[in-house]
């Protein structure tokens, strides 16, 4: 199985076999119910669909009422497809934890915290004071210049400028799981992972 759907639950820290400390992403992985089969002769390629967190009833619309009352299973919050990679699966077969071990390497993705507009210098890392970059002398985290003079005589499309910051799909890679608790579907993985406290997270291998 190449990877499950998670969800995040905090940050903690372990102690190592060598004595030092770990710091620690905990995420809740699975149990995923697999909801759909795809294959190349009905779709054109080859996937399983897994669904994750239990949702209400009365909050899911009905075409996917009938979609999770095939695989004969009560609503979720989360789908997501993964590659077979010549798995076999059945519909309402359960995917959990179990097929991670403890020194697993693997790619978490999810969206990234939002920060709402922000400047060139939380955004882009510009310097912004004292000449340091882009030019500026007197306006403290300012961008500096942004036209290119006389030709072509306009802001180039995809000059860094303030935006709307965060709120992205980020994926972290080659993350080490460093331990495996099968009894309460958790995952503790090594380092930090994209995305706030409760959100959705991918994971594979």
């Amino acid at each position: 199985m190449p990877g499950i759907i998670g969800r995040k639950i905090g940050m903690t820290s372990i102690f190592g076999a060598d004595g030092k400390i770990i710091p620690c992403t905990v995420v809740e992985a699975g149990p995923c119910v697999v909801t759909q089969i795809k294959t190349k002769d009905v779709d054109g390629y080859e996937a399983v669909q897994l669904a994750f967190g239990e949702k209400k009833l009365k909050s899911t619309n009905q075409p996917l009422q009938g979609h999770f009352e095939k695989a004969k299973t009560s609503p979720k919050q989360k789908l997501a497809e993964f590659e077979m990679n010549g798995n076999a699966f059945e519909l309402g077969q359960v995917v959990n934890v179990e097929i991670f071990k403890e020194g697993d390497v693997v790619d978490v993705a999810g969206i990234s915290k939002g920060k709402g507009f922000q400047g060139v210098v939380k955004r882009h890392g510009f310097g912004g004071v004292g000449e340091t970059t882009h030019g500026q002398h007197n306006r403290a985290r300012h961008p500096g210049s942004i036209g290119p003079g006389s030709y072509p005589g306009r802001v180039m499309k995809g000059l860094r400028m303030a935006g709307r910051t965060g709120g992205k799909r980020v994926t972290v890679q080659n993350l080490k799981v460093v331990k495996v608790d099968s009894d309460n579907n958790l995952l503790l993985i090594k380092g930090a992972v994209p995305g706030h406290k409760n959100s959705f997270l991918i994971i594979e291998k």
